[in-house]
């Protein structure tokens, strides 16, 4: 299935707050590291281990691991013997971030793109020759995976916008020869592709103007597309694939409820059959045999992930796993015969660790964990919390405090999500333990407009970017302050994309709430990034209107919710990190607010990766930006400071 689913050395005194930049230089250090903090290199450097995936035959293990120049590579090793892995990839810069097996056991597929711009190509490597191909060789364009199939073990079918920029046609791919054939011509607003058992495009869902999904299907790929299913635009719904039989779909909805629910609806008939819900939450991924097809299990994001299992062999195999590990887990990969199973553990204090299951056996053998340098430290536990809103809206998210502190009275960062329409959820996170481990409460909401929480909670953030949503984490910040666990005057923000919009928000909305403020590619002004998302972006502007506003007709509006027209209220530092090839929110939204605050003698800490995207890949620039920010966060918040090493040096990305 596809989806299309974002500095000077100076001083100066700005009203009672003196804003100074910091230099790499003041921060070297000779002085004995403190052995209680993380390095920063474990944290945000490469994984030693990372994304293991058995091969459709269960022979071989694939993994990703640092190479000689410490790019994440693909290396794979045999199962059935003592060998050591072989690096199998040869990425020499980004490194590789997203692979998986070819069905013949014997090539590796990955996705990249060049310096962050997004336009990915997808890539094959044979494992015994290690001769790399770019499969779509072709300027401009961006791939999509849309599905492979047991039955069809040469082929694949892609998503591709080489006829149009702004839309994705369907492509087969031949994996032995690189053919390359039209399947299916978009009609103009298609955002999502669905293909059956047999391989064959059978479903699509288009965008409409007014917003809402209109799901269009056909009986066979040479008859007609009737148009079978509308969904209005407050509503939620994705297909998930098709019933064994391919008679129906299921259909993850929130149709005639508030939290999504699994639906299994005739194609024919219309008959539909519940199948899974929860009252509370949204259901989440669903999970079929391999070639069978056969309904196994849902997963639904609650406070922790779980499952709803309706295979009874599965169920005991869960039962079994979690009795053994002891810990909350998930499947990462299996074989085609499910007969062995690749399994991670997921914990909120100790990176993932990767175990072989053989489930006929019931033997479990430990792989590696990705960062076992973490286990020598004491990390901190995420919390479940709610609270209400002054509207009386229950909001859920998570608390991080520092290990062995009292629990009163913290420096605390309110971490806020981008997306904005994804959610926080419980686990492992880098960020999170760093901000602990230096001495400060963490918070993480779920404001409205996420996802996760049914429809009523993720249309409250409608049109309310700078406002409602904005009000949401200020009465966080208000909990944990009458909870006693925050100093009010020791509060910063800190947030990537839309949480870097937040961030601005919080300095130019409300200037005298937050101690200082970081900003990872955020947003600026509004009105410059609907004018400049991407071509591909063209079939959702409709739900960008719904949830943040009309570009055409709400102009004066989308200005009142861009900080970039408040500049002059911001009290309080500010640190801005942005990728020059950033597609999605343009190097642009940081330059003009960081030009502005200047113009007002507003000092602002800008660093610019000039080989990064919508985010931090590299972990040299990783380790830069997150030295420069823990400098940051400790002027203005007080928390411990690991002394930045000259690989961490953000002097030349300073602008």
């Amino acid at each position: 299935m596809f989806r299309l689913n974002i500095l000077l050395t100076v001083v100066c005194v700005v009203g009672s707050v003196v804003i100074s930049s910091i230099s790499f230089s003041q921060l070297k250090s000779s002085q004995t590291p403190d052995p209680t903090l993380v390095p920063r290199q474990i944290l945000f450097g490469n994984p030693e281990k990372a994304s293991a995936s058995i091969s459709p035959d269960g022979t071989r293990l694939a993994y990703l691991a640092p190479d000689a120049n410490n790019v994440l590579n693909v290396w794979v090793r045999d199962l059935q013997n003592n060998k050591p892995a072989q690096q199998i990839t040869s990425d020499g810069k980004r490194g590789v971030r997203t692979f998986f097996w070819q069905l013949n056991s014997d090539d590796i597929l990955y996705f990249q793109d060049k310096d962050g711009d997004e336009n990915v190509h997808l890539y094959q490597t044979h494992i015994s020759s290690r001769d790399t191909r770019d499969l779509t060789p072709i300027d401009g364009i961006k791939v999509g995976f849309i599905t492979t199939s047991h039955r069809f073990p040469n082929e694949i079918l892609i998503g591709l916008n080489k006829r149009d920029p702004s839309l994705f046609d369907v492509y087969r791919l031949n994996l032995l020869t690189g053919n390359l054939q039209l399947d299916t011509e978009n009609p103009g607003n298609a955002v999502d592709w669905v293909a059956d058992h047999d391989f064959q495009i059978r479903c699509y869902i288009a965008l409409t103007e007014d917003g809402s999904q209109h799901i269009w299907v056909r009986d066979n790929s040479n008859d007609p597309w009737r148009d079978w299913l509308t969904i209005a635009p407050t509503e939620i719904g994705d297909i998930e694939g098709f019933s064994a039989d391919n008679k129906s779909i299921y259909l993850v909805t929130s149709l005639d409820s508030n939290t999504t629910r699994l639906l299994k609806v005739n194609l024919e008939t219309g008959e539909r059959i519940l199948t899974a819900e929860d009252s509370n939450y949204d259901l989440d991924s669903i999970f079929v045999h391999p070639t069978t097809h056969e309904l196994e299990a849902v997963g639904v994001q609650r406070e922790r992930y779980e499952y709803i299992i309706f295979n009874s062999r599965m169920a005991a195999d869960f039962d079994f796993l979690s009795n053994a590990l002891k810990s909350s887990f998930s499947r990462a990969s299996r074989d085609l015969a499910d007969e062995n199973w690749i399994v991670r553990t997921e914990s909120d204090q100790k990176p993932a660790h990767y175990y072989l299951f053989r489930r006929e056996t019931k033997s479990l053998e430990f792989l590696f964990s990705t960062q076992p340098k973490l286990d020598n430290y004491q990390l901190s536990p995420m919390q479940p919390i709610q609270y209400k809103t002054r509207d009386g809206l229950t909001l859920h998210g998570y608390l991080t405090l520092p290990q062995g502190k009292e629990s009163t009275n913290f420096p605390t960062i309110l971490y806020v999500h981008g997306g904005p329409w994804v959610r926080d959820t419980w686990g492992f996170d880098p960020v999170v333990q760093w901000f602990a481990n230096r001495g400060y409460a963490v918070l993480q909401i779920n404001y409205r407009g996420s996802t996760g929480y049914g429809k009523a909670h993720l249309n409250a953030g409608n049109r309310e970017w700078g406002n409602k949503m904005h009000d949401d984490l200020l009465d966080g910040k208000e909990w944990l302050i009458k909870k006693g666990i925050s100093d009010r005057d020791k509060v910063a923000i800190f947030g990537g994309s839309y949480g870097g919009y937040a961030a601005l928000v919080a300095l130019t909305f409300t200037p005298e709430e937050f101690c200082c403020a970081v900003d990872i590619v955020g947003i600026s002004n509004i009105i410059t990034l609907l004018q400049t998302v991407p071509p591909y972006w063209k079939p959702l502007k409709v739900k960008m209107d719904l949830r943040v506003g009309n570009l055409e007709k709400d102009e004066e509006f989308l200005k009142s919710r861009s900080p970039l027209f408040k500049v002059d209220q911001i009290k309080r530092p500010l640190l801005i990190g942005h990728g020059a090839n950033d597609p999605r929110v343009k190097q642009a939204e940081s330059d003009q607010i960081v030009e502005a605050m200047r113009k007002k003698n507003l000092y602002v800490e800008y660093l610019l990766f000039e080989d990064e995207g919508h985010g931090f890949v590299r972990p040299g620039n990783r380790l830069k930006f997150y030295a420069a920010a823990e400098a940051f966060l400790s002027k203005y918040l007080g928390g411990k400071l690991e002394p930045a090493s000259t690989e961490e040096n953000w002097e030349s990305h300073k602008r």
